[in-house]
């Protein structure tokens, strides 16, 4: 009886270490210096922002939510944690690295080169990002 309580006690105190883990963060993500400080070649005025927003509710809200907090209706079944892109540490990118980002993806974030293959619309998209900042 012993060796089933301790057994027990175990595997509870096993599940509570593991699930205090919370989403598996990747090592960081490098981005080629070219890449980083490429300049957006899209103007950020009110049509790209409207034409990256549409983007974002068509392929990025499901993962990011409505307004990049990381709250979308499939961020809790990925792998890693969805970034609240309204944090400085988001907003501190270069343009360059989030077009990279968005364009090449990685683990549960997919590539878009394909799915957005215009490169402009994936600028407009970066601009319309740059509307979550706090």
């Amino acid at each position: 009886m012993r060796v089933n309580i301790l057994s027990i006690a175990t595997i509870i105190i096993l599940g509570i270490f593991l699930s205090s883990f919370g989403h598996f963060q990747p090592k960081p993500w490098v981005v080629p210096d070219k890449a980083a400080k490429t300049a957006n070649p899209v103007k950020s005025d009110a049509s790209s922002v409207a034409a990256g927003k549409a983007l974002w509710s068509q392929h990025c809200s499901s993962c990011h939510g409505k307004t990049g907090l990381g709250d979308g209706n499939k961020a809790a079944q990925l792998e890693t944690t969805p970034p609240d892109m309204s944090k400085g540490t988001f907003q501190s990118q270069s343009d360059g690295v989030l077009f990279f980002k968005t364009s090449e993806g990685r683990v549960d974030m997919p590539s878009f080169k394909k799915k957005i293959p215009d490169a402009e619309d994936i600028w407009s998209l970066v601009n319309f990002m740059r509307s979550f900042k706090k």
